[in-house]
């Protein structure tokens, strides 16, 4: 049945059922003997040996009939298997089934044996299209299962089912919170045809020999995020005068749509603030634990304000929606894509939708549905045909489930919409790193780019989608000690994701790679070094978080993700659902109204006055008259009065100038909104404040004038006799360069880029972008052949894994010799956008690590090391190499830039040397 179904416990009507979870036999075809299984779960989560394995196997057990059940018609009904069944009763075959995420049931004939032989035979097909001819794996609906691993077997629960012949198979609910009806679709059994069922809900009730029926209920509590208020129908099947059947189904009054670009729930302003989940499990992957596992699951979603989840390409166990609807959770669900669009992909893709429906159409947590998800299994830039499918199945969808939003294709750079009632996109650009980028898009995207439509003519925009960044985030790290196994070892999935992100994605051995690169240098310990990057994630949400809501054109936002997925570490919980360190402090920023704190640098020189915009964003609720923004930094303090706002807008407060004074430190200003003596919103925003400062004694030989000039403005002394030097300042080496250091000369390299050739690099040409690329993005210049940095390769971050996008860069600074007073850190921080690295340096082995490098970054779980500040001598002399952009702006502008140069200078000058 359709949402939440219980059996009567009692009189003759009373449907039994009596569970086939547990101990299974088992056997994959040419993986040995026979072997225990329990059941519900995949096979590649119970046996090591077989994590990646698809292939033919059975599944056997004894079945045991009541003998009080004689004369009743007995069923066995499976959740899901993956993903082709064949189900066999004392060697007959009972029947069969194709698709691995959808229920199937089978009536056992008259007459058969109390103790009967239970075979299940479960095909999971392999990429190999010529060994499983009938369902390929690259046409059947598939999922995730292409990235974290094949899923196959009897992965939700078994059931022995008694009930009467005469029954209702099914009831489809439609209730419409506009008038209180409460409209049924009936599906009968074939002996139940002619009789009465009855329908009751709250005390009214209705009959009908048909297929439909309709009840009325006066002024129906709503089902909504806040108040999931849930009602009960009764169906009781009527024949010879008595009751044969009765069911029992949960289902709410709520009504999703959107107007003029905005989503409102029950005729209320909504605005979604949601989390990607892609429903795996510690240990069952795809099969929760226990529905406790599930409601603690959701109950933390709500904590970090969460009120919506977007079920990621896969179909849950079904008690997951049963939890979303008691919590008031949101839910936008997906299809599970295919590979390859074919005639059969297409026609399975639509058969699961279908499928999807009939089972969990009751559920009023669901409000939106996604067809395909970034263009897997689809072509829709070079395909018109495809593009036209996708077209006809919004329309298919809309007309099957009118109640509910439909995606067409939930889009990234370089695909699009072609038809759909919400205009979605995804993006991932990670701050301080990328943080232009950032800006640029999300302003483009709140004004409705074209880039998010087909560019060929034949999409059907009506203008007023609502705005949804549905994907963006950044990594952080769970802790290892946190997600090992009950028996204390590592999970099996910590030597996965090898083969994702370029080796960046690998989890085994980040502790080991955390001492070999020498890390505790940098960071207290390796639990200090979690904590950091997950402060680090919180950093770039809070940031995108309040960006997006700085846009009154955006409706709603989706995190990348709820959970981390094996290797996949960007979660707000981690696999084990263990909470972050940012957890109870989420919600300051992810809520219904914010207060959106804006600078356009976040590091001030002390003394110096900084503008702070204000905004309010709002979303369900409006701010009343009379409320106040409230100000305060170290006993600095003010208040300015915030106009009466309606739900989805943006109230600009104009700028407040605010003068920090004092010596270098991280400032935090709090921020709080209130109204009638009630706290609305809370909020703060770190500046870092740098001390007054002065250049050192270094003399500074430039090697061009314009690096003399900045020397000069930064308070150097200037000198054109490099034997009298301290140090070369310069952007570019020659051999002649190379020489004077073998002689003794100290240089100061700024390989910042900002010369246009450079020779014996190993770089790479920056990524081209897709034609429909968003325009006005920040580009870093590509090197060419002029510079000798010995030893040294200069890399071009964009095009590699050091660009900075989905898989977190954590960019640190050593914060010892002359750098040990630079605020913040160890991990760079949004005050460092200005001069972020545009280039990494390698080459460099890991005993390097421990003294000679000052700054780096490492990927994802400590992989791909590369250095931003390193030393190295040459001769009796010696460099030291940044790539720190220190000369975009005129010197003494970015206290970041002056203060890092002070540092290098210091550093060079002092650079030991033979």
């Amino acid at each position: 049945m359709i949402g939440e179904t219980t059996a009567t416990k009692a009189g003759a009507n009373a449907r039994e059922e009596i569970s086939l979870d547990g101990a299974w036999r088992f056997r994959l075809d040419g993986h040995g003997d026979w072997r225990n299984a329990t059941v519900p779960g995949p096979w590649q989560a119970e046996f090591a040996d077989l994590r990646h394995a698809t292939g033919k196997a059975v599944y056997a057990r004894q079945l045991s009939i009541p003998a009080a059940w004689q004369g009743r018609e007995i069923a066995l009904r499976f959740g899901a298997v993956n993903y082709f069944s064949e189900v066999r009763l004392n060697g007959r075959v009972l029947g069969t089934h194709e698709g691995g995420y959808l229920p199937f049931e089978f009536v056992i004939p008259a007459g058969t044996p109390a103790e009967s032989a239970l075979e299940v035979h479960v095909t999971l097909p392999s990429g190999d299209a010529e060994a499983y001819p009938d369902y390929p794996f690259g046409e059947i609906p598939h999922g995730k299962q292409s990235w974290y691993g094949p899923l196959g077997g009897i992965w939700q629960s078994v059931k022995l089912l008694s009930r009467d012949k005469r029954h209702v198979a099914h009831v489809a609910i439609d209730a419409n919170p506009d008038s209180g009806e409460v409209a049924l679709t009936l599906t009968r059994s074939a002996a139940a045809a002619g009789a009465t069922v009855r329908a009751t809900v709250g005390g009214v009730s209705a009959e009908t020999t048909g297929a439909s029926l309709t009840l009325k209920l006066d002024a129906p509590a709503l089902w909504s995020t806040e108040t999931p208020n849930l009602h009960t129908l009764k169906l009781e099947l009527i024949a010879g005068g008595e009751v044969v059947d009765t069911t029992t189904h949960n289902f709410g009054f709520r009504k999703i749509e959107t107007r003029d670009g905005k989503f409102f729930l029950n005729g209320q302003p909504l605005y979604l603030r949601g989390a990607l989940d892609q429903d795996y499990y510690p240990d069952g992957i795809c099969t929760p634990p226990s529905l406790a596992f599930l409601e603690d699951q959701l109950k933390k979603a709500k904590h970090l304000g969460l009120n919506l989840l977007r079920v990621h390409i896969k179909v849950p166990d079904p008690r997951y929606y049963e939890v979303a609807d008691r919590l008031g959770v949101l839910i936008w669900t997906e299809i599970p894509n295919v590979q390859y669009f074919t005639a059969a992909a297409a026609q399975r893709m639509r058969d699961t939708m279908a499928g999807i429906i009939a089972r969990d159409g009751n559920h009023p947590s669901i409000i939106a549905w996604t067809i395909i998800n970034e263009d897997w299994g689809t072509r829709l830039i070079e395909n018109a045909d495809h593009r036209q499918w996708l077209k006809d199945t919004y329309d298919w969808l809309k007309a099957k489930d009118p109640r509910r939003l439909v995606v067409d294709n939930s889009a990234c750079i370089p695909n699009f919409h072609v038809k759909t009632d919400i205009n979605d996109y995804h993006y991932y650009r990670s701050v301080p790193e990328r943080r232009a980028e950032w800006e640029k898009l999300t302003e483009e995207f709140a004004g409705a780019a074209d880039w998010t439509w087909t560019p060929f003519g034949d999409g059907e925009r009506r203008g007023d989608e609502p705005l949804v960044v549905s994907e963006f985030g950044v990594w952080g790290l769970p802790h290892p000690d946190q997600v090992k196994t009950a028996k204390g070892e590592e999970p099996w999935w910590a030597e996965t994701g090898g083969n994702w992100g370029d080796g960046a994605a690998y989890p085994h051995g980040i502790q080991n790679r955390f001492a070999t690169y020498h890390l505790d240098k940098v960071f207290q310990s390796f639990g200090d070094f979690i904590t950091n990057v997950q402060w680090y994630q919180f950093a770039n949400l809070k940031y995108e978080i309040e960006s997006m809501r700085a846009h009154a054109p955006i409706q709603g936002y989706v995190i990348t993700e709820m959970t981390d997925v094996h290797w996949e570490a960007n979660g707000l919980l981690d696999i084990n659902r263990n909470p972050r360190a940012f957890h109870d402090r989420f919600a300051e920023i992810n809520n219904d109204t914010v207060i959106v704190p804006q600078l356009a640098h976040h590091a001030i020189t002390s003394g110096d006055s900084l503008a702070l915009s204000l905004k309010v964003a709002t979303g369900g609720k409006a701010v009343p008259a009379g409320a106040t923004l409230s100000w305060s930094v170290e006993g600095a303090s003010g208040k300015l009065d915030v106009p009466a706002t309606e739900g989805l807008a943006v109230a600009d407060l104009g700028a407040t100038t605010i003068t920090l004074g004092g010596n270098t430190r991280v400032a935090s200003i709090a921020l709080k909104l209130e109204a009638g003596g009630k706290l609305l919103a809370k909020n703060e925003i770190q500046v870092s404040v740098y001390g007054k400062r002065a250049a050192g004694p270094a003399k500074i030989a430039a090697a061009s004038p314009e690096l003399a000039a900045f020397a000069k403005g930064l308070g150097y002394t200037v000198t054109t006799d490099t034997a009298a030097a301290d140090l070369v300042l310069t952007h570019a080496l020659g051999a002649d360069d190379i020489e004077a250091m073998r002689h003794g000369a100290r240089y100061l390299v700024l390989a910042d880029g900002s010369v246009e050739t450079h020779r014996n690099l190993r770089t790479d040409p920056p990524r081209a972008e897709p034609p429909t690329m968003p325009a006005g993005k920040e580009r870093a210049r590509h090197l060419g052949s002029e510079t000798q940095l010995p030893n040294i390769g200069l890399v071009l971050r964009d095009g590699t894994l050091w660009r900075g996008d989905w898989i977190a860069n954590f960019s640190w600074i050593k914060r010892t010799g002359a750098f040990a007073t630079l605020p913040g850190g160890p991990l760079l921080d949004i005050s460092f956008d200005r001069v972020v690295p545009h280039h990494v340096l390698t080459g460099f082995r890991s005993w390097e690590y421990e003294g000679l490098i000052d700054a780096g970054v490492v990927i994802g779980w400590i992989n791909k090391p590369a250095a931003t500040i390193a030393r190295r001598t040459v001769g009796k002399g010696g460099l030291v190499v940044t790539t720190f952009r220190l000369t975009n702006d005129a010197p003494g502008t970015d206290p970041v830039a002056a203060a890092l140069f002070d540092g290098l200078v210091t550093t060079t000058a002092n650079l030991e040397t033979d």
